[in-house]
């Protein structure tokens, strides 16, 4: 018996579109699970790291100074420790910065200081008798001093506001918009007679300042509703403030550095944004009559804060392009990103609803990424440390101080997964390691990067070893080999993976296995044999 079958045209033509978008989803599948393939160019240098470090601005001295002997003891193991417990799990994150907040007075003025918030109010060791009364901020003095027994390289000072005294309203922060300096024209001299004095008493204690910064975001207005200290700098009186305190410091033959921009955002640095921008030809091109370049305590260190100029892949990558790119037309000029929490929405990044915790911390770990690979920075600093607040909502630190610890002193902290993303770089990229350059088999653009799989690579100044962070910015786990080009028999010896799940916070993780679990950061460490 012979059967006829007989198709429509219309059938023929939706069975050959069937398979036709069959094979276009299994070529999408097959596409997913091709494993990406990171070539590491153990020749190929950028630049050397200097530091990661973070501040302790204004909690830091209720912690120093009130809160049980364990409990803080606990929050210094957790930043400034590099030790590993009988698990293999870090104690800390490793800071090899410390940022200390040289106070201007606004906490013996009370309420009349006009700051709401009394933990934002700082202690001055300068009284307006002119006499210094060094029992001042003894809690950010304890907190000092653990990073210095914690081995912790660069103690930074930075000054908010001058001393009050010193100011033309004699508060710590400007009472009207007019773009100009609080600091009384006659008091430059006075003022850095001051933070010299600071920096000779901690020399005695054997706490030495390696940097100071007399300027925070000079771009700011800092009025009365900022609720902290501040002031606003034109470049021309930053010049004359950091003339004067150059001259100070190499008069007291002190070898303290000064760290001169301290950008609210980076593009000040670069770009022409009204007053107090294009720092970086102001003060560095030798033509300008700003030009510190000559002056024997300054350095060569470009500092911006990252705030505000990450909402976007675009803006994140084309902000810190254009300032590594400025920066290579002055020689020897380096980057650094010396103040960053997420005080703006860009860390929502396409997250539908509110961004869980395990969002922000990859969120963080992403900018990070970026500053050290397109901006080229040579030292990462995060803002506060610690601050009142939800834990399930860090984006403005990394241990979460409980707002109601008084009354329940077993639960004061609760640590968070940005600690852990900071962690992967703190603790394993150390003070002179170089970054390295890599290649990938992807194809992918450093927009379409920044949504997927995004790599650094470190090696140690010995050439014996390579740190190399990678962030699984996707839902699906991503299988990643690697090719160590210039290691000689290099082998990899340490994984460590922070994900979503409770207890993975830099977990040891099982060397055979280089896959990326979804949404997740994880540290290579190959080593020579």
């Amino acid at each position: 018996m012979k059967i006829q079958l007989h198709f429509s045209g219309v059938f023929i033509k939706r069975v050959v579109l069937s398979m036709i978008l069959l094979s276009s989803t299994l070529d999408s599948f097959c596409q997913d699970q091709k494993t990406i393939k990171f070539t590491l160019l153990f020749d190929k240098t950028v630049q050397q790291i200097h530091n990661i470090g973070g501040s302790g601005c204004w909690y830091t001295e209720e912690i120093g100074k009130q809160w049980p002997l364990a409990k803080k003891q606990h929050i210094a193991e957790l930043l400034f420790s590099r030790e590993f417990d009988k698990n293999g799990c870090p104690k800390g994150i490793g800071l090899s910065a410390w940022r200390f907040n040289i106070g201007g007075g606004t906490a013996e003025q009370g309420d009349s200081s006009g700051i709401a918030d009394s933990a934002r109010r700082v202690e001055c060791f300068l009284s307006p008798d002119g006499t210094y009364d060094w029992d001042k901020q003894q809690g950010y003095t304890w907190m000092l001093q653990q990073a210095k027994n914690y081995g912790v390289k660069d103690l930074i000072a930075f000054v908010n506001s001058p001393p009050v005294q010193f100011n033309k309203n004699g508060l710590g922060y400007k009472s009207q918009k007019d773009g100009s300096t609080n600091l009384r024209p006659d008091k430059y001299d006075a003022y850095a007679n001051f933070l010299t004095e600071v920096i000779k008493h901690y020399d005695k204690k054997n706490l030495h300042f390696n940097y100071i910064s007399p300027i925070n975001e000079p771009q700011w207005d800092w009025l009365k509703s900022s609720n902290q200290e501040g002031s606003p700098w034109t470049n021309e009186e930053m010049f004359e403030t950091i003339k004067s305190l150059n001259t100070s410091l190499a008069k007291q033959k002190l070898s303290t550095k000064i760290l001169a921009t301290e950008a609210g955002q980076l593009d000040y640095l670069y770009a022409h944004k009204g007053r107090t921008s294009r720092q970086i030809d102001n003060f560095w091109n030798p033509k300008s009559p700003l030009y510190i370049g000559g002056l024997s305590n300054t350095t060569k260190f470009v500092e911006g804060h990252g705030y505000f100029t990450e909402n976007g892949d675009n803006t994140l990558i084309t902000v810190r392009r254009s300032l590594r790119d400025t920066l290579k037309k002055y020689k020897g000029l380096e980057y650094w990103q010396s103040e960053y929490s997420m005080l703006g929405n860009g860390f929502k990044d396409k997250t539908s609803g509110n961004p869980s915790e395990m969002d922000h911390a990859l969120f963080l770990a992403k900018v990070i990424n970026h500053d050290f690979t397109i901006g080229d920075a040579s030292a990462w600093h995060f803002w506060n440390t610690y601050e009142p607040g939800n834990p399930l909502n860090p984006r403005y630190f990394l241990i979460a101080i409980n707002p109601k610890r008084a009354n329940n002193p077993e639960t004061m902290y609760t640590i968070t997964k940005n600690l852990w993303a900071l962690g992967h770089y703190s603790l394993f990229i150390r003070p002179g390691m170089v970054r390295i350059e890599t290649q990938r088999n992807d194809g992918l653009n450093d927009i379409e990067i920044a949504q997927q799989v995004m790599i650094s690579a470190f090696k140690d100044p010995k050439g014996k070893s390579i740190i190399v962070n990678v962030i699984n910015y996707t839902s699906e786990a991503k299988k990643t080999d690697f090719v160590l080009k210039g290691l000689a028999k290099g082998k990899l010896k340490k994984h460590y993976i922070t994900s979503e799940k409770q207890d993975d916070n830099i977990r040891p993780y099982p060397l055979e296995d280089t896959t990326l679990p979804p949404r997740s950061i994880s540290t290579f460490i190959f080593s020579a044999p």
